[in-house]
């Protein structure tokens, strides 16, 4: 069906762009008839088991910040301890078998990982590109907006100025509009929807503007393309859109960063905020803010600066030893070998896995020197923490190869590799 549906859409004329078929249904169509469901099963899991015990809580799970305490509902993913991530029951295997790619590509893209997120449901090769269009046509940016973030001084943190600007989104708020004139708290989440919406399709034209001109002031933007998909036209306004393995990548980057369970700081902080019936654009901009601590937020950025580091000292002899040597001398300077170890996983993380899998299909990162250390590391590092016996988790996880991938690829500027 996946290459049925590609070959129709490759015979659709380039001016016709994205078309929904008369078989497709939208993402609220989808919805409508997803959530009843799953609101009475809420209902259900209230009524009926409200008063069951689902563990006990430590002193260590206080001072940890809640670490290993069950204390969130939520769906759309679980971590297993052993296998990683699933997202509603597929492993990330599972996910780029059944996800259906942009036009032209091979990975999963944003928009057929956020359709599976919010409905459980895979949807259709012509579902995902009809999401990809409306996105596309939402991704302008209003003239108050471009002014506001123009007006920032370019140096002023990138983090800092996408907090601002996805903030003052809640300008135009549907859901704000919509509890002030007073709704039921049943249709809450229809305009929450239209916020989200208009939110992730405006992303990628915020960020791209942030990047031009914090780094690039005297390049002109380049415009929402209706006939690309929503990282495709991220990868195109930072001036990659070239680069077809960049964006691929990035595809796969994006679509594996999609959910996590949904405790991190970031997403506990959105759930936090929301909470509180402040719009999607608001949350968001909380959560973003704390994406910005550097112990959240900065992991693929350290470990890059650490395998840079690590290039430099040993130069062209990379050997085992040689990193070894390496590995313990960071540890021994009391330093953490940055992209090692995970709160929950005790195996290496498929994420990780993953990307390192794309590298394999792609020549030049098989050449570059980085990703080869990258890979060598990854091969040493784990019995040299093992030896060293202060880590649970002695593999790689999703940061010990992704920042790496996109500092090849071109995209070099260290404030933003962390919130790509």
């Amino acid at each position: 069906m996946l290459v049925r549906a590609q070959s129709l859409l490759r015979n659709v004329p380039s001016s016709v762009g994205f078309c929904r078929w008369a078989s497709t249904k939208s993402l609220r169509e989808t919805l409508h008839e997803v959530i009843p469901a799953k609101q009475e099963q809420f209902k259900n899991l209230k009524a009926k088991h409200s008063q069951a015990v689902v563990g006990e809580v430590k002193v260590e799970n206080i001072i940890g910040g809640m670490r290993g305490l069950k204390a969130m509902l939520w769906e759309a993913s679980v971590l297993d301890h052993n296998e990683g991530i699933r997202f509603h029951g597929l492993t990330i295997p599972d996910c780029q078998k059944a996800l259906p790619p942009a036009p032209g590509g091979k990975e999963m893209t944003a928009e057929s990982m956020l359709w599976l997120l919010l409905t459980g449901r895979v949807p259709s090769p012509s579902e995902s590109y009809q999401l990809s269009a409306e996105l596309a046509e939402k991704g302008e940016l209003p003239a108050f907006l471009e002014k506001l973030i123009d007006s920032l001084p370019s140096t002023l943190h990138p983090m800092t100025q996408l907090g601002i600007g996805v903030a003052a989104l809640n300008h135009d708020s549907r859901f704000q509009a919509a509890y002030e004139r007073g709704i039921k708290k049943s249709e809450y989440w229809t305009y929450t929807l239209e916020d989200c919406l208009d939110l992730i399709a405006k992303l990628p034209a915020l960020a791209a503007r942030i990047f031009r001109n914090v780094y690039h002031p005297d390049k002109a933007m380049t415009p929402v393309d209706k006939n690309l998909d929503l990282v495709g036209n991220y990868s195109n306004m930072l001036g990659f859109g070239h680069n077809e393995s960049l964006t691929e990548y990035l595809r796969l980057y994006i679509a594996l960063h999609g959910d996590h369970e949904g405790g991190n700081a970031s997403a506990h902080t959105s759930h936090l905020v929301g909470s509180t019936l402040s719009d999607p654009y608001i949350s968001y901009s909380a959560a973003l803010f704390a994406l910005a601590g550097p112990l959240h937020g900065l992991a693929n950025q350290e470990v890059l600066r650490w395998q840079m580091a690590m290039q430099k000292e040993i130069g062209d002899n990379v050997s085992p030893e040689n990193i070894r040597e390496y590995l313990w001398k960071t540890l021994r300077g009391g330093q953490v070998v940055p992209g090692y170890g995970h709160g929950v996983l005790r195996n290496p993380d498929p994420r990780f896995i993953a990307l390192q899998e794309f590298c394999k299909t792609r020549p030049e990162l098989q050449a570059s020197p980085m990703i080869q250390l990258v890979q060598k590391t990854a091969e040493v590092a784990p019995d040299v923490l093992k030896e060293h016996g202060k880590t649970k988790n002695p593999y790689p996880n999703v940061d010990a190869t992704s920042g790496c991938v996109l500092y090849h690829y071109g995209l070099t500027e260290f404030k933003v590799l962390s919130r790509t």
